[in-house]
């Protein structure tokens, strides 16, 4: 089964500096019928002005990925990292006990296009923890690249829960395959472009939510880019 949630039915907010969609409730939107799937609890797509970003905060029992599609984002934390995110780039952080973040966009002149995602942690009081780290484009045109995992496979970025995070740049014509294990879930993101998901046609800001499918064909309509998550 495919259910789609349709960009333009995301939650939607302008706030001069930041402009952002919502596919589950967040912050000042709250829609009953779209809390969360499965440990995926936040996906939003942000788009943020030059100068401007979001200051120091906390967060807590969390585990947290943030994607760059085009631009460049300051990190800063209470645990001393910090570094700049660009497109290539991904970054996952634990937050456990307790941390303080913020992020910016440094560029005076161009705005900041960035994915960030929430998932529920394995066990509540982990330890804080940060990562970051490019991967090649070339991995993932055409084919499905590995690049957040629950045990850190191939290379991936460690995050503590049952999850496969995978990012894709499929062209025009073709198609990439994944296929589920008995019990386990997926959840598409369309980032760019347009893709058939088995037959069904996703435009950018599309996402879908996918049970009882053992194999997912993902054909590229345009040149597209996505991320799909396997989920228990």
């Amino acid at each position: 089964m495919i259910q789609v949630r349709k960009a333009g039915d995301r939650g939607h907010f302008n706030h001069g500096w930041l402009e952002t969609y919502h596919t589950f409730s967040f912050a000042g939107y709250h829609d009953l019928q779209h809390m969360r799937f499965r440990s995926l609890r936040v996906m939003n797509e942000d788009t943020v002005a030059p100068g401007h970003g979001f200051g120091t905060h906390p967060h807590n029992d969390m585990e947290i990925v943030t994607y760059v599609l085009s631009g460049a984002l300051q990190h800063r934390d209470s645990m001393g990292n910090g570094a700049v995110l660009r497109p290539g780039e991904f970054q996952r952080m634990t937050a456990g006990t307790g941390i303080t973040h913020s992020e910016f966009n440094p560029s005076s002149t161009e705005p900041v296009h960035l994915y960030q995602i929430w998932l529920l942690p394995e066990r509540r009081g982990l330890v804080p923890e940060y990562e970051q780290q490019r991967f090649s484009e070339s991995e993932r045109r055409n084919q499905l690249q590995l690049v957040a995992s629950g045990d850190g496979q191939q290379g991936s970025l460690r995050i503590h829960q049952d999850v496969r995070i995978y990012l894709s740049v499929v062209e025009a014509g073709q198609a990439v395959t994944a296929v589920l294990s008995v019990g386990r879930y997926a959840w598409l993101q369309v980032l760019r472009g347009g893709v058939l998901l088995n037959g069904v046609l996703l435009g950018p800001g599309d996402g879908a939510a996918v049970s009882d499918e053992q194999e997912l064909t993902i054909e590229g309509k345009s040149d597209a880019e996505l991320m799909l998550f396997d989920l228990v």
